[in-house]
């Protein structure tokens, strides 16, 4: 079920994306183009800022449970399984500490965001906005980064669907 509801985060982080790549295109066209009359889209850079922040902690939940960040294992695959589930265990309680700082963080910001009555610039649309959607994509994502350290633990088990191939699979 956590794997379902982060997938589908991704695929809204994608959606975000692919909307705020088109305004990019439909923006530069028309600063390219205006001795046709076009104009660019106001506010286009406020609007990548905050979609692009979104789709981020879409992403990093995700990215975490399936293993996608990046990682230097010069020595890791030398170590025993156990000891690698020990460095695994630890690095996903790091990453769970950390990404509950983020979400308390990012949670204080967009209060402190509406408490100001801050504004965007050009769109004047608050900037509590954004910022409390982030904070709840981060709260949300607490959920994943437990959910990890339970797999690794082995106290849940990772969907087949999630697993990574082993390299028997692969050839």
């Amino acid at each position: 079920m956590v794997y379902r509801i982060f997938y589908a985060l991704c695929v809204f982080g994608v959606l975000m994306l692919a909307a705020i790549s088109g305004l990019s295109v439909i923006s530069i066209t028309g600063r390219a183009l205006t001795d046709f009359g076009l104009r660019p889209v106001p506010g286009d850079f406020e609007m990548v800022e905050a979609g692009t922040a979104i789709a981020v902690f879409c992403f990093m939940p995700m990215c975490h449970l399936v293993r996608g960040h990046a990682n230097v294992d010069l020595f890791y695959q030398r170590f025993s399984p156990a000891f690698q589930r020990v460095i695994d265990a630890l690095c996903d309680g790091l990453m769970l500490v950390l990404w509950g700082v983020i979400a308390w963080r990012t949670s204080l910001a967009a209060m402190e965001f509406k408490a100001n009555g801050e504004l965007t610039f050009i769109l004047q649309f608050p900037l509590w906005w954004p910022v409390t959607a982030c904070a709840l994509m981060a709260a949300l994502g607490c959920l994943a980064y437990v959910h990890k350290l339970l797999e690794t633990l082995g106290v849940l088990q990772t969907p087949m669907a999630f697993r990574p191939m082993s390299a028997a699979e692969k050839h």
